[in-house]
Protein backbone atom coordinates (compact mmCIF):
# COMPACT_ATOMS: atom_id res chain seq x y z
CA UNK A 1 0.00 0.00 0.00
CA UNK A 2 1.00 3.54 -1.23
CA UNK A 3 2.07 5.44 2.46
CA UNK A 4 0.05 8.17 1.65
CA UNK A 5 -2.58 5.83 1.46
CA UNK A 6 -2.12 4.72 5.27
CA UNK A 7 -4.26 7.37 7.25
CA UNK A 8 -1.24 7.85 9.35
CA UNK A 9 0.66 9.45 6.71
CA UNK A 10 -1.85 11.71 5.03
CA UNK A 11 -0.54 15.55 5.34
CA UNK A 12 -3.89 16.80 6.05
CA UNK A 13 -4.91 14.36 8.95
CA UNK A 14 -1.07 15.18 10.44
CA UNK A 15 -2.07 18.60 10.06
CA UNK A 16 -5.50 18.09 11.73
CA UNK A 17 -3.37 16.58 14.41
CA UNK A 18 -1.17 19.53 14.76
CA UNK A 19 -4.24 21.43 15.07
CA UNK A 20 -6.60 19.60 17.35
CA UNK A 21 -7.21 22.07 19.20
CA UNK A 22 -7.56 25.11 17.36
CA UNK A 23 -10.02 22.81 14.89
CA UNK A 24 -12.10 21.92 18.10
CA UNK A 25 -12.40 25.51 18.90
CA UNK A 26 -13.65 25.75 15.22
CA UNK A 27 -16.33 23.39 15.27
CA UNK A 28 -17.47 24.53 18.58
CA UNK A 29 -18.19 28.30 17.25
CA UNK A 30 -19.28 25.98 14.31
CA UNK A 31 -22.12 24.96 15.98
CA UNK A 32 -23.05 27.87 18.12
CA UNK A 33 -23.57 29.98 15.29
CA UNK A 34 -25.34 28.01 13.29
CA UNK A 35 -27.54 28.09 15.66
CA UNK A 36 -31.53 30.14 15.30
CA UNK A 37 -33.74 31.18 17.57
CA UNK A 38 -36.60 31.49 15.51
CA UNK A 39 -36.23 28.90 12.47
CA UNK A 40 -34.75 25.89 13.51
CA UNK A 41 -34.74 24.34 10.25
CA UNK A 42 -31.22 26.57 9.53
CA UNK A 43 -29.61 24.41 12.20
CA UNK A 44 -31.06 21.05 10.59
CA UNK A 45 -29.96 21.62 7.05
CA UNK A 46 -26.89 23.27 8.01
CA UNK A 47 -26.03 20.01 10.46
CA UNK A 48 -26.94 17.85 7.80
CA UNK A 49 -24.22 18.83 5.47
CA UNK A 50 -21.53 19.72 8.42
CA UNK A 51 -21.96 16.44 10.09
CA UNK A 52 -21.48 14.42 6.86
CA UNK A 53 -17.62 14.70 6.90
CA UNK A 54 -14.84 16.10 4.77
CA UNK A 55 -11.64 17.41 5.16
CA UNK A 56 -12.36 20.69 6.47
CA UNK A 57 -9.56 21.70 4.53
CA UNK A 58 -10.08 25.50 3.70
CA UNK A 59 -10.43 26.02 7.53
CA UNK A 60 -7.75 23.77 8.22
CA UNK A 61 -5.39 26.40 6.59
CA UNK A 62 -6.72 29.25 7.50
CA UNK A 63 -5.40 28.08 10.86
CA UNK A 64 -2.19 26.19 9.52
CA UNK A 65 -1.36 29.62 7.74
CA UNK A 66 -1.97 31.39 10.99
CA UNK A 67 -0.18 29.98 13.31
CA UNK A 68 3.30 29.62 10.70
CA UNK A 69 3.07 33.13 11.02
CA UNK A 70 3.45 32.99 14.22
CA UNK A 71 -0.36 34.18 15.69
CA UNK A 72 -0.92 33.98 18.87
CA UNK A 73 -4.31 35.57 19.49
CA UNK A 74 -7.83 33.89 19.30
CA UNK A 75 -9.40 35.79 16.09
CA UNK A 76 -8.29 32.76 13.46
CA UNK A 77 -11.26 30.38 15.42
CA UNK A 78 -13.22 33.22 14.30
CA UNK A 79 -11.85 33.38 10.78
CA UNK A 80 -12.04 29.59 9.90
CA UNK A 81 -15.45 29.29 10.98
CA UNK A 82 -16.24 32.00 8.48
CA UNK A 83 -14.17 30.57 5.91
CA UNK A 84 -16.09 26.91 6.50
CA UNK A 85 -19.44 29.09 6.27
CA UNK A 86 -18.95 30.40 3.18
CA UNK A 87 -17.85 27.12 1.43
CA UNK A 88 -20.75 25.09 3.27
CA UNK A 89 -22.97 28.22 1.62
CA UNK A 90 -21.76 27.80 -2.00
CA UNK A 91 -22.38 23.67 -1.74
CA UNK A 92 -25.67 24.41 -0.60
CA UNK A 93 -26.31 26.88 -3.61
CA UNK A 94 -24.46 24.36 -6.23
CA UNK A 95 -26.52 21.35 -5.08
CA UNK A 96 -29.69 23.34 -6.48
CA UNK A 97 -28.21 24.90 -9.52
CA UNK A 98 -26.76 21.54 -10.12
CA UNK A 99 -29.75 19.51 -9.01
CA UNK A 100 -27.56 17.27 -7.31
CA UNK A 101 -28.98 14.38 -5.73
CA UNK A 102 -25.95 13.17 -3.40
CA UNK A 103 -22.68 15.03 -1.64
CA UNK A 104 -20.35 12.93 0.54
CA UNK A 105 -22.08 9.93 -0.15
CA UNK A 106 -25.51 11.05 1.35
CA UNK A 107 -28.54 12.68 -0.21
CA UNK A 108 -28.52 16.36 -0.66
CA UNK A 109 -30.08 19.25 1.53
CA UNK A 110 -32.16 20.24 -1.70
CA UNK A 111 -33.31 16.58 -1.92
CA UNK A 112 -33.84 16.07 1.68
CA UNK A 113 -35.83 19.05 2.28
CA UNK A 114 -35.98 21.44 -0.61
CA UNK A 115 -34.33 23.85 -3.01
CA UNK A 116 -35.67 26.90 -1.20
CA UNK A 117 -34.68 25.67 2.25
CA UNK A 118 -30.97 24.90 0.93
CA UNK A 119 -31.24 28.65 -1.15
CA UNK A 120 -32.19 30.53 2.01
CA UNK A 121 -30.03 28.71 4.81
CA UNK A 122 -26.70 28.99 2.29
CA UNK A 123 -28.05 32.93 2.29
CA UNK A 124 -27.64 32.54 6.07
CA UNK A 125 -24.33 30.95 6.21
CA UNK A 126 -23.27 33.75 4.14
CA UNK A 127 -24.60 36.53 6.24
CA UNK A 128 -23.44 34.92 9.29
CA UNK A 129 -19.85 34.94 7.64
CA UNK A 130 -19.86 38.76 7.60
CA UNK A 131 -21.12 38.86 10.80
CA UNK A 132 -17.75 36.53 11.84
CA UNK A 133 -15.53 38.84 9.47
CA UNK A 134 -16.55 42.02 11.47
CA UNK A 135 -14.72 40.15 14.54
CA UNK A 136 -11.81 40.17 13.30
CA UNK A 137 -11.06 44.13 13.79
CA UNK A 138 -10.04 44.30 10.59
CA UNK A 139 -11.39 46.19 7.14
CA UNK A 140 -8.29 44.51 4.84
CA UNK A 141 -9.83 41.26 6.20
CA UNK A 142 -13.00 41.59 5.70
CA UNK A 143 -12.46 43.39 1.87
CA UNK A 144 -10.29 39.97 1.23
CA UNK A 145 -13.14 37.57 2.04
CA UNK A 146 -16.15 39.79 0.86
CA UNK A 147 -14.01 40.31 -2.93
CA UNK A 148 -13.57 36.53 -3.06
CA UNK A 149 -17.23 35.65 -2.48
CA UNK A 150 -18.29 37.95 -5.20
CA UNK A 151 -15.63 36.16 -7.23
CA UNK A 152 -17.17 32.72 -6.51
CA UNK A 153 -20.70 34.10 -7.30
CA UNK A 154 -18.90 35.55 -10.54
CA UNK A 155 -17.07 32.31 -11.42
CA UNK A 156 -20.36 29.97 -11.05
CA UNK A 157 -22.29 32.46 -13.15
CA UNK A 158 -19.17 32.72 -15.90
CA UNK A 159 -19.29 28.77 -16.08
CA UNK A 160 -23.15 28.77 -16.57
CA UNK A 161 -22.56 31.01 -19.24
CA UNK A 162 -19.19 28.68 -20.83
CA UNK A 163 -21.05 25.17 -20.24
CA UNK A 164 -22.22 23.79 -23.38
CA UNK A 165 -20.33 25.35 -25.71
CA UNK A 166 -17.48 24.10 -27.49
CA UNK A 167 -16.00 27.30 -28.05
CA UNK A 168 -14.83 27.37 -24.55
CA UNK A 169 -10.86 28.34 -23.96
CA UNK A 170 -8.49 27.55 -21.71
CA UNK A 171 -8.41 31.35 -20.61
CA UNK A 172 -12.10 31.03 -19.86
CA UNK A 173 -11.84 27.79 -17.99
CA UNK A 174 -8.98 28.72 -15.55
CA UNK A 175 -11.11 32.02 -14.77
CA UNK A 176 -13.87 29.87 -13.59
CA UNK A 177 -11.67 27.66 -11.85
CA UNK A 178 -9.86 30.92 -9.79
CA UNK A 179 -13.61 31.82 -9.32
CA UNK A 180 -15.57 29.27 -7.84
CA UNK A 181 -12.74 27.08 -5.90
CA UNK A 182 -9.22 28.97 -5.93
CA UNK A 183 -10.95 31.92 -4.68
CA UNK A 184 -11.71 30.87 -1.21
CA UNK A 185 -8.73 28.83 -0.63
CA UNK A 186 -6.18 32.16 -1.73
CA UNK A 187 -8.57 34.32 0.55
CA UNK A 188 -8.09 31.88 3.32
CA UNK A 189 -4.53 32.07 3.27
CA UNK A 190 -4.07 34.90 2.75
CA UNK A 191 -6.72 36.79 5.13
CA UNK A 192 -4.49 34.57 7.70
CA UNK A 193 -1.32 36.35 6.93
CA UNK A 194 -3.00 39.72 7.20
CA UNK A 195 -4.29 38.86 10.66
CA UNK A 196 -1.11 37.94 11.67
CA UNK A 197 0.76 41.07 10.69
CA UNK A 198 3.50 39.80 8.67
CA UNK A 199 5.27 41.58 5.63
CA UNK A 200 3.51 41.90 2.68
CA UNK A 201 5.77 39.58 0.60
CA UNK A 202 4.41 36.70 2.90
CA UNK A 203 1.13 38.10 2.59
CA UNK A 204 1.10 37.80 -1.37
CA UNK A 205 2.81 34.26 -1.00
CA UNK A 206 0.35 32.83 1.25
CA UNK A 207 -2.27 33.62 -1.42
CA UNK A 208 -0.63 32.58 -4.22
CA UNK A 209 -0.18 29.14 -2.41
CA UNK A 210 -3.86 29.44 -1.85
CA UNK A 211 -4.74 30.04 -5.67
CA UNK A 212 -2.22 27.32 -6.63
CA UNK A 213 -3.91 24.90 -4.59
CA UNK A 214 -7.14 25.55 -5.64
CA UNK A 215 -6.67 25.36 -9.36
CA UNK A 216 -4.64 22.20 -8.81
CA UNK A 217 -7.34 20.92 -6.11
CA UNK A 218 -9.84 21.57 -9.29
CA UNK A 219 -8.06 20.51 -12.05
CA UNK A 220 -7.42 17.13 -10.60
CA UNK A 221 -11.07 16.70 -9.91
CA UNK A 222 -11.88 17.37 -13.06
CA UNK A 223 -8.96 15.21 -14.78
CA UNK A 224 -10.43 12.41 -12.18
CA UNK A 225 -13.81 12.40 -13.98
CA UNK A 226 -12.40 10.60 -16.67
CA UNK A 227 -9.39 8.81 -14.67
CA UNK A 228 -11.35 8.26 -11.62
CA UNK A 229 -13.56 4.53 -11.18
CA UNK A 230 -13.71 2.39 -8.35
CA UNK A 231 -10.88 3.63 -6.82
CA UNK A 232 -12.06 7.30 -6.09
CA UNK A 233 -15.50 6.63 -5.77
CA UNK A 234 -16.64 8.62 -8.98
CA UNK A 235 -18.42 7.72 -11.67
CA UNK A 236 -16.22 8.20 -14.95
CA UNK A 237 -17.77 10.77 -17.38
CA UNK A 238 -20.29 12.53 -15.65
CA UNK A 239 -18.59 15.50 -16.68
CA UNK A 240 -19.16 14.34 -20.44
CA UNK A 241 -23.15 13.44 -19.42
CA UNK A 242 -24.23 16.57 -17.95
CA UNK A 243 -21.95 18.65 -20.68
CA UNK A 244 -19.62 20.61 -18.05
CA UNK A 245 -16.66 22.02 -20.38
CA UNK A 246 -13.85 21.33 -17.93
CA UNK A 247 -9.65 21.01 -18.90
CA UNK A 248 -9.65 17.28 -20.69
CA UNK A 249 -12.29 18.21 -22.64
CA UNK A 250 -11.20 21.96 -23.89
CA UNK A 251 -7.86 20.35 -24.77
CA UNK A 252 -9.47 17.82 -27.08
CA UNK A 253 -11.65 19.91 -28.54
CA UNK A 254 -9.39 22.48 -28.83
CA UNK A 255 -6.76 19.73 -30.88
CA UNK A 256 -9.80 18.02 -32.93
CA UNK A 257 -10.04 17.81 -36.43
CA UNK A 258 -13.25 18.94 -38.37
CA UNK A 259 -14.94 15.30 -37.78
CA UNK A 260 -14.08 15.33 -34.45
CA UNK A 261 -15.60 18.79 -33.82
CA UNK A 262 -18.92 17.93 -35.36
CA UNK A 263 -18.65 14.69 -32.76
CA UNK A 264 -18.57 17.28 -29.52
CA UNK A 265 -21.21 19.40 -31.31
CA UNK A 266 -23.65 16.80 -31.51
CA UNK A 267 -22.71 15.54 -27.73
CA UNK A 268 -21.73 18.28 -26.07
CA UNK A 269 -24.12 21.48 -27.96
CA UNK A 270 -26.69 19.73 -28.58
CA UNK A 271 -27.24 17.07 -26.17
CA UNK A 272 -27.59 14.39 -28.61
CA UNK A 273 -25.81 11.25 -26.92
CA UNK A 274 -25.98 7.79 -27.51
CA UNK A 275 -24.44 4.66 -26.26
CA UNK A 276 -20.68 4.65 -27.08
CA UNK A 277 -20.36 7.85 -27.07
CA UNK A 278 -18.41 7.78 -23.71
CA UNK A 279 -16.40 5.60 -25.02
CA UNK A 280 -15.76 7.70 -28.19
CA UNK A 281 -15.13 10.72 -26.22
CA UNK A 282 -12.31 9.20 -24.29
CA UNK A 283 -10.63 7.71 -27.43
CA UNK A 284 -10.51 11.46 -28.88
CA UNK A 285 -8.83 12.44 -25.76
CA UNK A 286 -6.66 10.11 -25.58
CA UNK A 287 -5.87 10.12 -28.74
CA UNK A 288 -4.71 14.12 -28.91
CA UNK A 289 -2.77 13.49 -24.89
CA UNK A 290 -5.51 16.03 -23.69
CA UNK A 291 -5.81 13.91 -20.20
CA UNK A 292 -1.90 13.58 -20.12
CA UNK A 293 -1.47 17.63 -20.91
CA UNK A 294 -4.25 17.99 -18.14
CA UNK A 295 -2.36 16.01 -16.04
CA UNK A 296 0.95 17.62 -16.46
CA UNK A 297 -0.84 20.68 -15.65
CA UNK A 298 -2.20 19.89 -12.07
CA UNK A 299 1.27 18.78 -11.50
CA UNK A 300 2.36 21.91 -12.66
CA UNK A 301 0.09 24.09 -9.95
CA UNK A 302 0.66 21.93 -6.62
CA UNK A 303 4.54 23.00 -7.79
CA UNK A 304 3.52 26.41 -7.37
CA UNK A 305 1.92 25.98 -4.62
CA UNK A 306 5.08 24.87 -2.77
CA UNK A 307 7.57 27.10 -4.22
CA UNK A 308 5.14 30.01 -2.79
CA UNK A 309 5.76 28.77 0.64
CA UNK A 310 9.45 29.09 0.29
CA UNK A 311 10.15 32.76 1.42
CA UNK A 312 7.71 31.36 4.96
CA UNK A 313 9.49 30.41 7.98
CA UNK A 314 10.86 26.75 8.40
CA UNK A 315 8.33 25.23 10.53
CA UNK A 316 6.75 21.81 10.70
CA UNK A 317 3.39 23.36 9.55
CA UNK A 318 5.05 24.74 6.48
CA UNK A 319 6.19 21.17 5.82
CA UNK A 320 2.69 19.79 5.89
CA UNK A 321 1.23 22.49 3.77
CA UNK A 322 3.45 21.68 0.89
CA UNK A 323 2.70 17.88 1.26
CA UNK A 324 -0.82 18.56 1.39
CA UNK A 325 -0.21 20.20 -2.27
CA UNK A 326 2.03 16.87 -3.56
CA UNK A 327 -1.09 15.22 -1.71
CA UNK A 328 -3.59 16.88 -3.58
CA UNK A 329 -1.96 15.46 -6.84
CA UNK A 330 -0.99 12.18 -5.75
CA UNK A 331 -4.69 10.45 -7.21
CA UNK A 332 -3.29 11.25 -10.84
CA UNK A 333 0.32 10.06 -10.37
Amino acid sequence: MNMLDQKAHKPHERLAAHLSDDLSAVDDMIRGRMASEHAPRIPEVTAHLVDAGGKRLRPMLTLAAARLCGYEGDKHIVLATAIEFIHTATLLHDDVVDESAQRRGRPTANLLWDNKSSVLVGDYLLARAFQLMTDTDSLRILSVLSNASATITEGEVLQLSAAQDIATTEEIYFKVVRGKTAALFAAATEASGILAGVSEARIAALRDYGDALGIAFQVVDDLLDFWGGETTGKNIGDDFRDRKLTLPLIKAIAASDEDERAFWKRTLEKNRQDAGDLDQALEIMNRHGALEETRQAALGWAAKAKTALAILPDDPIRDMMSEIADYVVERIN
